[in-house]
């Protein structure tokens, strides 16, 4: 088979706006308009308050008139400004503290007052009266004003707009090692001042030694001790023999006073999480393999020039070829014992000596032969279902792959394939 090169209430207002009628007597005059209101509620003890109170925004009884015709007889109604968020309206007054009734019938005034003339001070209007003493003067809270609502709302924008350029200032700070004119994707160029942080990449399906090259070149790290590290302090898995397998493919940042062995340990660490979201162990097991040969059948099946849809596939022709302890005969493992990247193996290069040439032995290979990526892992943990024995890349430049479980046709596919790469 062929082988292939690596992939947040105000109370709503009450309807009317707020009645604030100025007073119309002195303040002498209105302490005795008091006093008569108290000797009147005291001849009267009888008198029924509960359908001249209401109830304030808080859910307290407060008194309250019949109207408006209060205001029209001239009324006086005397408030204090005390700032809050409460409304005075006509017939309605809401008070943080005490709720006092300082108004009553100008008749029932006059048959209370003993040679007092309180009739100025008194409220003509058809109002109830308190049931309840009545201090020196009332305070209702008025409306917050305009401007006061315009300052508060000012504050907060302000605030907001504070706090976001504190973020951004914070977030340029974390981004400016990797950002600069010459290189808004953030690769290898940082802005001037910054420490350098470099950007490696590792394709899916290298093998250990290309990988290593590689990883030198972009990292600026020596080959010499990038292949120098101990594989057993890098945290590779019990069953690994090696690294090859399992430098997972990705993208790493590498940050000053990173060391060869850091590199390498990161890119395992990667392995290592991919493998525990695919379970790879349970489900190695669960298909009589070791978590060892599942890696294998990965990294055959990522060093093959399929298109990553035909991996399922290459990984089903692998197990039902073990399945008849037939020999694998794929390429890309007689390739890797030669150390060669080429699309066309000659007679005597696939009777090449090696544990690794399924030319020449049967089974799985004793190990990787790339670093397989998590597409790879997957098929080999979810193969298709199939009866294929055999599959040619008919065509490696477009990477079409072909497969058939029967003999005659692969020869067909071999010729097929030996046509588009020119040979005989």
């Amino acid at each position: 088979m062929s082988g292939g090169a690596a992939r947040g209430h105000d109370e709503e207002p009450r309807a009317g706006a707020p009645h604030l009628p100025t007073p119309s007597s002195t303040r002498s005059e209105e302490h005795t308009a008091a006093h008569t209101l108290r000797g009147d509620a005291a001849e009267r003890p009888g008198r029924d308050t509960s359908q001249a109170r209401g109830e304030d925004g808080l859910g307290r009884d407060v008194p309250q008139g019949r109207g408006d015709e209060g205001a029209e007889d001239g009324s006086v109604h005397r408030v204090h400004h005390v700032p809050g968020d409460h409304c005075a309206t006509q017939g309605d007054h809401r008070a943080q503290g005490h709720h006092r009734a300082e108004a009553s019938d100008s008749a029932e005034a006059s048959n209370g007052a003993e040679g007092n003339d309180s009739a100025e001070a008194g409220d003509s209007a058809e109002g109830g009266p308190g049931g309840e003493e009545a201090d020196e003067a009332d305070t209702l809270p008025l409306p917050v004003g305009r401007r006061e609502g315009v300052r508060r709302a000012a504050v907060v924008i302000g605030g907001l707009t504070l706090s976001a350029l504190v973020l951004a200032a914070g977030a340029y700070g974390l981004l400016r090692a990797y950002l600069s004119p010459d290189d808004p994707e953030g690769g290898g160029a940082v802005a001037a001042g910054a420490q350098a942080v470099r950007r490696i990449t590792v394709p899916e399906g290298l093998r250990l030694d290309e990988a290593l090259r590689r990883i030198s070149k972009q990292a600026g790290v020596p080959l010499a001790d990038l292949r120098a590290v101990d594989s057993r302090q890098v945290g590779l898995p019990d069953y690994a023999r090696g690294l090859e397998g399992f430098l997972f493919p990705a993208t790493y940042e590498m940050g000053p006073g990173t060391t060869a062995r850091g590199l390498l340990a990161a890119m395992v660490e990667r392995f290592v999480t991919v493998a525990d979201r695919l379970d790879l162990e349970e489900r190695a097991a669960r298909m009589d393999l070791t978590p060892l040969e599942a890696v294998t059948v990965a990294s055959i099946v990522q060093a093959e020039p399929g298109r990553p849809a035909d991996y399922p596939k290459i990984a089903r022709v692998i197990y039902n070829r073990l399945g008849r302890d037939l020999p694998l005969r794929i390429d890309s493992t007689a390739l890797y014992a030669l150390g060669k990247r080429t699309s066309r193996l000659s007679p005597g290069e696939t009777r090449v000596g090696s544990p690794y040439n399924t030319y020449t032995r049967r089974g799985l290979p004793p190990g990787p032969i790339s670093n397989p990526g998590v597409r790879a892992l997957h098929a080999a943990l979810h193969p298709a279902k199939g009866d294929w024995y055999w599959f040619v890349t008919t065509n490696p430049a477009h990477r079409i792959t072909k497969f058939t479980d029967k003999e005659s046709e692969f020869v067909r596919y071999r010729e097929e394939l030996n046509e588009n790469l020119g040979t005989n």
